[in-house]
């Protein structure tokens, strides 16, 4: 991949890897910053003035990476950088992209306003042709505001001062990579690269910034040994041309579980002479997902999914990872462990996280971070939720690692409540994604409350952790009488009819080793985790292989997901520490889920 960032420049490495342009201009590193503790800033004039102190981005302030570690509420933040834009980008527009800022941003250059966004989890884009152009200085400003009160998708950040139970530091502002790209008045959009395995073919849909007389796109696909299929088609009569590229059976290969083989693409917009005006690299896989009865199928096979949840905090950057290796660093964590993927809770992972995943094989659920809208003991999301959703499908949708969706965690409400709003958000999440992108399964809301009767995927979370009781529990399965969250008397799902099942959130086993035997040992504010905590490594293994067992043992389910990766602040409950290091056996973990599952079995 190009690189355009010095060495010293924190999180180098290029941002969006499923499409890659040659130019860019990281602007990580350090930038004047200010609490606006009131967001009383406009007013006093902060979009105008220098700032008074300095950040390290894309750190949030909150995080020790940032030089800041300011851990109180910050009703907004100001951050402001003057840079020269390349004059080798001359006779080219300037894209300034942000990949994700928390929550409510507003953008100004050279004291313009660019662009405004909603959203801490999905990335905007601002066109700076208007107002600087190459070989000129661009001032950038932005106010991020991060409201204490209100709704807003925050995932699992606290909504007290303080870290509890299982939510944790606040991000505020910027905490992905800011960078500038050059393009031609018409350009190319992100593609839409969706594979079929039926036809050995890729579709790919390729977005246009507009049309010209003439133009044309080229699709080129290619392997380790050269091209592979190439394909042209006319770009001057629709703004998103489509080809198809079929792969000879000599050059056809999968994308697998553990084989991530993938398949480069290149991609070039034509002039009416032919010449490239436009080009970006891109990637995809090969692989397939289809449901049959009870049963996920990947490329016509079922597959165990033995995966871990994952909620991608980091202990000195704390949304952001303080390094691309850290992303890889878990999953090869995972897998070390014996799972096949992971159910990335609650948050959007950056990009470069997908990456290595689809580079591994490595299955994941994308989530949206929905926690945060909160009325009483329900979560009731917003409208917004829906806009700022798709904004995550579309920078998505291609990798072929997402093996499913699931928009919304554990919404609650008793379906013989009047219709509200959760039913309205649900329903739309859930028809919103099933449109933007209908060759997964989705989940309509994982665990407790399933809203949607045509949801592909039905759910529980259940935190028992006697194996006994817990094999009980979920022994229905079998009569399609599975366990529901809820009571029978007063239910909060729609009835189950059939679809794939699986355990989404199991174990969560309580232990911290340094406790074991402690006055702290029941201190549930410092160490939280559920149930009681085990008493030493030996039972957490007796238990681990007791609940994981019933799982593997059912020929009705097709996967589960065990709480979690890590211990995350005071959530002790991880196969592993927070900073990553030993916690436990990982190779009797690994051994528990290494045998077939029933499901893998049947015929």
């Amino acid at each position: 991949m190009p690189s355009s960032a010095p060495h010293d420049v924190p999180r180098p490495e290029y941002p969006r890897p499923q499409f890659v342009r040659e130019d860019w201009l990281n602007l990580n590193g350090p930038w004047q910053f200010e609490i606006d503790a009131a967001d009383s800033g406009l007013e006093r004039g902060l979009r105008e003035r220098e700032l008074s102190g300095t950040i390290t981005v894309p750190f949030a302030p909150e995080s020790e990476l940032s030089g800041l570690g300011h851990t109180d509420f910050m009703e907004a933040v100001w951050y402001r950088r003057t840079v020269t834009i390349p004059p080798a980008w001359a006779g080219r527009r300037t894209l300034l992209h942000f990949g994700a800022v928390d929550h409510d941003a507003t953008v100004w250059v050279n004291g313009v306003e660019v662009a405004r966004h909603r959203g801490g989890f999905s990335p905007f884009t601002a066109d700076l042709s208007a107002v600087a152009r190459p070989g000129e200085e661009a001032t950038i400003v932005v106010r991020a505001r991060d409201p204490r009160h209100g709704p807003q998708a925050r995932g699992k950040q606290s909504t007290r001062y303080q870290n509890f139970e299982c939510l944790y530091t606040r991000t505020t502002g910027i905490w992905q990579t800011v960078w500038l790209e050059p393009v031609p008045d018409v350009h190319l959009r992100r593609p839409r690269i969706t594979p079929d395995v039926a036809a050995s073919s890729f579709g790919v849909v390729v977005p246009l910034s507009g049309n010209r007389p003439g133009s044309a796109v080229r699709v080129t696909v290619s392997d380790g040994d050269g091209v592979v299929a190439t394909e042209t088609v006319r770009a001057d009569v629709d703004l998103a041309p489509s080809v198809r590229l079929r792969l000879p059976a000599d050059r056809t290969r999968l994308w697998e579980p553990g084989d991530g083989f993938l398949y480069g693409v290149r991609i070039e917009l034509l002039d009416a002479a032919g010449a490239v005006t436009d080009a970006a690299d891109s990637y995809a896989g090969l692989r397939s997902i289809a449901i049959d009865g009870k049963r996920v199928l990947i490329n016509g096979r079922p597959v165990f999914q033995r995966l871990v949840l994952d909620q991608g905090y980091y202990p000195d950057g704390l949304m952001t990872a303080p390094t691309d290796a850290a992303l890889l660093r878990d999953i090869e964590l995972s897998l070390a462990a014996g799972f096949n993927g992971a159910r990335l809770h609650q948050k959007v992972f950056e990009e470069r996280f997908l990456y290595h995943a689809d580079r591994l094989g490595y299955l994941v659920w994308g989530e949206f971070g929905d926690w945060g809208a909160s009325t009483g003991h329900e979560q009731r999301p917003t409208a917004s939720f829906v806009t700022q959703w798709l904004e995550v499908l579309e920078r998505d949708v291609s990798h072929p690692s997402i093996i499913g969706w699931c928009p919304l965690n554990e919404t609650t409400q008793e379906i013989h409540d009047h219709v509200t709003q959760l039913d309205d958000v649900t329903r739309g999440m859930f028809l919103a994604t099933k449109l933007a992108d209908p060759t997964r399964p989705v989940i309509d809301a994982s665990g407790y409350s399933h809203r949607v009767r045509e949801t592909d995927v039905y759910d529980s979370h259940n935190y028992e952790q006697e194996p006994g009781a817990f094999a009980d529990q979920l022994s229905g399965l079998g009569k399609d009488e599975p366990f529901v969250n809820g009571t029978p008397d007063r239910p909060i799902s729609v009835p189950y009819r059939g679809q794939p099942y699986l355990v989404s959130e199991y174990g969560g086993i309580w232990w911290n080793p340094e406790l074991a035997g402690t006055e702290q040992d029941a201190d549930r504010e410092s160490s939280w985790g559920y149930g009681q905590r085990v008493r030493d490594e030996e039972e957490f293994h007796t238990r681990f292989a007791g609940l994981t067992g019933t799982l593997l043992d059912d020929p009705d389910m097709f996967g589960y997901c065990y709480t979690q990766l890590t211990d995350v602040f005071q959530e002790e409950n991880g196969v592993y520490r927070f900073d990553r290091t030993a916690k436990l056996d990982v190779e009797r973990v690994r051994a528990v889920q290494s045998r077939p599952a029933a499901a893998e079995r049947r015929p």
